[in-house]
């Protein structure tokens, strides 16, 4: 059935990538043209975008339409002169990085999966890793959006609010291109330590996570050593640099190490130099992302305090372990973003994927809550956990403006939803 060629699809929307939630919006539309968009919000009461589901709870959800952006074509547009890139907002990152190496330029950094949508990510804060790297969202210089009224919106960082805007968790419109800060493109390699010790992790962690452009710790939460230290190495022109046999009591693995059992879907190690787009991933783009049944949670925590934040996590160890199938160590820089889980401070982000045991990952979410609470956890906000408003408003000194200029960009609450509610205080 088409609406003035719109596309509609009025069976059930289906459920997100990992399966553990069935989204309840009656209809999924997916728009042609940006026009077709604008009438589609300006005649509906409730709507919401969703991207390529790689959230974990209801935050995309809506009760009312659902739309969909991620086939649209992604049109990418370079300004060579401004160093940015414009691309239409359901883009997968993957997509966009082959491209852009290809034309000779890089973004600053990548997420472990290249399959989510460059839309979906910003507006959630999510991130790469690099002690020096603010996440995805600090390179958006530029949204285009469909706000309440059904008219076009452009913003840039000229806008008094635009670090208001950019991490809006859907609230604000429906985003429809994006323009992000681009640079020369250049190489990386990947190199993969095992057995690196707790206690060196915990007294060294500044050095360790700052020994490459971007380095990820891989856990089980057990035992003395972390059994996975991935350092990605930035290149400069030419060179293929070198690492030492051993770094930090960690030894160099001498075998491709795979985060999914079974699975080949990781990009190359063994410190061969290729593209940033094919090295800053954890996983390839023409792979299965990940291992899909599971479940994720991931809390900031101040960089700073990253020591006492391991150990209380550490504590929990033995409870943790049976349902887990990995946690990673990432880490990022400050940024302004309001609704960013790294503004205001440097931050350490431990993510949990869990074995898909929905039962025990909710008796354990609250404790490592629990645990993590004298840091002002902030978690991730497309991953299973159970703060509510009350617990969120006090970590962001900001959330009352930002609340303000949902309110005034869409003051019929087309945008709002439960989660907005829920996680935000924002009436639906």
């Amino acid at each position: 059935m088409r609406l003035r060629g719109v596309e509609r699809v009025t069976a059930q929307v289906g459920s997100n990538w990992a399966g553990n939630y069935v989204f309840g919006s009656p209809e999924l539309v997916m728009p042609e043209s940006v026009e077709q968009l604008e009438e589609l919000v300006g005649s509906r009461r409730r709507i919401r975008a969703i991207g390529s589901r790689h959230s974990f709870n209801d935050l995309a959800d809506s009760a009312g339409t659902l739309v969909s952006l991620v086939d649209r074509e992604p049109e990418p547009r370079l300004d060579t002169g401004r160093m940015t890139v414009s691309v239409a907002a359901g883009t997968r990152y993957g997509v966009l990085a082959s491209w852009l190496h290809a034309q000779g330029y890089a973004l600053h950094n990548m997420g472990s999966l290249p399959h989510i949508s460059v839309a979906g990510a910003i507006a959630t804060g999510t991130h790469g890793s690099g002690n020096a790297l603010g996440n995805l969202s600090t390179a958006v210089s530029g949204l285009q959006l469909v706000t309440s009224d059904g008219q076009l919106l452009e913003v840039d960082r000229t806008h008094p609010q635009f670090e208001g805007m950019v991490v809006s968790l859907g609230a604000l419109g429906i985003v429809t291109r994006v323009t992000l800060d681009i640079q020369p493109t250049f190489d990386v390699r990947q190199d993969v330590y095992e057995g690196l010790p707790w206690d060196v992790a915990l007294t060294e962690f500044e050095a360790i996570t700052s020994s490459a452009y971007s380095v990820s710790l891989f856990t089980d939460w057990l035992g003395d050593t972390i059994q996975g230290s991935w350092f990605k190495t930035r290149l400069a022109a030419g060179e293929t640099g070198s690492m030492p046999p051993r770094m930090f009591g960690a030894t160099a693995a001498t075998t491709e190490t795979s985060l999914v059992e079974g699975e080949d879907n990781t990009t190359v190690q063994g410190g061969i130099p290729g593209p940033w787009s094919e090295r800053l991933p954890h996983f390839r783009l023409d792979s299965t992302p990940s291992n899909g049944d599971e479940l994720q949670t991931e809390y900031f925590v101040d960089r700073r305090q990253a020591p006492d934040a391991l150990a209380a996590v550490r504590a929990l160890g033995d409870s943790i372990a049976p349902h887990l199938l990995i946690t990673e160590l990432r880490t990022m820089a400050a940024d302004e973003l309001w609704l960013s889980p790294a503004t205001g401070r440097p931050s350490l982000t431990i993510h949990f994927t869990w074995k898909n045991e929905p039962a025990a990952v909710a008796r354990l979410v609250p404790q490592i809550q629990a645990a993590l609470a004298p840091f002002d956890a902030r978690p991730h906000w497309g991953k299973v956990n159970t703060m509510t408003a009350a617990d969120i408003a006090p970590l962001y000194p900001r959330l009352t403006e930002f609340a303000a200029l949902a309110e005034r960009m869409d003051p019929q609450h087309r945008f709002r939803n439960a989660y907005l509610e829920r996680v935000l205080g924002l009436e639906d």
